[in-house]
Parts: C-alpha cells; sequence; structure tokens
C-alpha cells in the first residue's frame, strides 16, 4: 500500500471514528439525545432515568422579559406544570447562561424564584457550559422541547402562536405544549410539530 492510500484511509478512518464519537444533535421525529446534568440540589439526572415517561424541557432565564410574560405577568407557565405534574410528566428547567450571565442565579436564588413563582418543576439545572443547549440547539428562553415515552422528540418551539411581550396575548394564542401534552395524552400524533422560538437568546459564552 503506498503512503498516499495509507494517509487517506487513515483519515477516512479517523473521520468516521469522530463522527461516531459525536453526540447527536436533536431532531423531532427522531430520538431525543440523552444528557445528564446536576440540578441546583446536587442531583444528577439523565434524560434516559425518565424513559417511559413524557418529558419536557423548558429553557429558561428568570430575567428575560419573555420569562416574565409566562411567570410573574401571568402565572401561565406555572400553571401548566402543575396541570403536567398531575399526568405524571416530568419537567426539567434548563438554564444555559454562562457563569455571571443575566439570569444565571445562584441554587439558592433560584429556589427562591421557583417558590414566588409557583413553579413545580421536577428539575432545574445551571447548564453553565452550554452544552447540553447547543446539543438541543436552544436559541431562546423560552424554547421547549417535548419528548413522549418512547423518547423520541415529538415538539420543538416557541411555547404559543404570539411572539409578543405582551401577557394579554396568553390567553388569544394557541399554547404548542399544551396541545402537544393533549395529543400525547390522547394517544393522538402531535398535530404540531415545530414552531419558531421567540424569546431572549440564550446567553452561552462565546
Amino acid at each position: 500500500m503506498n503512503t498516499l492510500r495509507k494517509i487517506i484511509l487513515t483519515g477516512v478512518a479517523l473521520g468516521a471514528a469522530f463522527s461516531i464519537g459525536q453526540a447527536a444533535t436533536a431532531e423531532v421525529g427522531r430520538a431525543a439525545p440523552d444528557f445528564a446534568l446536576t440540578d441546583i440540589n446536587g442531583h444528577k439526572h439523565a434524560l434516559a432515568d425518565f424513559r417511559g415517561k413524557t418529558v419536557v424541557l423548558e429553557w429558561v432565564n428568570p430575567e428575560c422579559p419573555i420569562v416574565m410574560k409566562h411567570y410573574d405577568k401571568s402565572g401561565n407557565l406555572p400553571k401548566i406544570q402543575q396541570a403536567a405534574a398531575a399526568d405524571g410528566i416530568v419537567w426539567l428547567q434548563i438554564n444555559s447562561g454562562h457563569p455571571g450571565a443575566q439570569g444565571d442565579y445562584d441554587p439558592a436564588k433560584v429556589a427562591d424564584w421557583q417558590k414566588r413563582q409557583g413553579s413545580v418543576a421536577t428539575a432545574y439545572f445551571r447548564d453553565q457550559d452550554g452544552k447540553v443547549g447547543r446539543l438541543y440547539d436552544a436559541r431562546t428562553t423560552p424554547h421547549m422541547f417535548v419528548i413522549d415515552g418512547a423518547g423520541t422528540l415529538v415538539y420543538a418551539g416557541g411555547i404559543d402562536s404570539i411572539r409578543s411581550g405582551n401577557a394579554a396575548d396568553i390567553p388569544k394564542a394557541e399554547n404548542y405544549v399544551t396541545a402537544a401534552l393533549a395529543d400525547l395524552k390522547s394517544g393522538q400524533p402531535v398535530r404540531t410539530k415545530t414552531a419558531q422560538p421567540y424569546g431572549c437568546g440564550v446567553k452561552y459564552r462565546n
């Protein structure tokens, strides 16, 4: 085997190994990429731990005005979380802001914020290196993802159909998350699978 051919084959092999080693990125209709994070109470969770249950991923930044629209100004997201919890749905909040970014609260401040908002999320994670956020291509706060019991990503996008900062628009909007959860509960395919997310940009480290 000549030297040039050896170099080419080695390059192909390395490229294949690199591709296999990389985590798959999130894609609606395919298996949701697994991840593991430690919550604000020091407990480690992997997405795979919740196989068999519907899971909602909510990208969050407590200081984002659009997040405030759905929390402080309306109580919208806590109400959805409470209804989901009653149905046994796992709700994971993820903040992918870098250390010191807007809304990057320490665990005690997160817990206080959740209590004041009436949040009943299963866990809250600080994804400070942004790895999970980038894995899911989370772009805004909020950015919502719904995963069915088989581990398939069935919805990704904005929380609802009216992309505004006005809490008065919430009752007029179609809520894509509650619609997806209702479809899953009734055993029907999720009708709206993707929608444009809106809100503040996730504060990744550049």
